[in-house]
């Protein structure tokens, strides 16, 4: 895999890129018009299959003060686990997924872009079953760009913890 920082005039969001450098991530760029940042249409237009697409989710805890918050690496195959995994990770008695004005603050992240690669204290909960793929696709900080890599390289990041059973099948 290429390490470039951008691809066909396509960047990583600047912390991304940073993260990429810090960490040594072997990764590939890949372009992504914006219209098709979210992960059905990215998958269905580039023929990515759901098993190879990672989505990156921020978890928050509820009526705790302060919040507990979480970044969770899931398969586009799977469903969050918050009402229990997260739960007990977070050791709170509620959580739920982050609104968006909460993602993008606690990661300077644009909706349809976000990934674990840049997002810094915070902890990031890997499903195990992303550690499965050979390769997974996931945000580039942007919705103009996604960075494929071997997941094994998200076991680089700071504060990375594989879990099993983060996340469910979908039915």
């Amino acid at each position: 895999m290429q390490s470039e920082e951008t691809l066909n005039g396509s960047a990583l969001l600047a912390s991304v890129q940073s993260a990429v450098a810090t960490h040594g991530i072997v990764h590939e760029v890949m372009a992504c018009p914006a219209e098709l940042a979210d992960t059905a249409e990215f998958c269905a237009h580039f023929g990515v299959s759901l098993e190879q697409s990672a989505n990156t989710i921020v978890v928050t805890s509820k009526k705790v003060d302060p919040p507990h918050y979480a970044i969770c690496v899931v398969l586009g195959t799977t469903r969050l686990d918050v009402n229990k995994k997260v739960k007990e990770l977070l050791g709170v008695k509620r959580a739920s997924f982050a609104d968006a004005d909460t993602t993008t603050a606690l990661t300077g992240m644009e909706i349809g872009g976000v990934t674990a690669i840049g997002v810094r204290d915070l902890p990031i909960y890997i499903d195990s079953a992303v550690m499965e793929q050979t390769y997974v696709v996931m945000g580039g900080g942007n919705r103009t760009s996604k960075v494929r890599l071997d997941p094994r390289e998200l076991a680089k990041l700071p504060g990375a913890a594989i879990v099993e059973g983060l996340a469910n099948p979908k039915d």
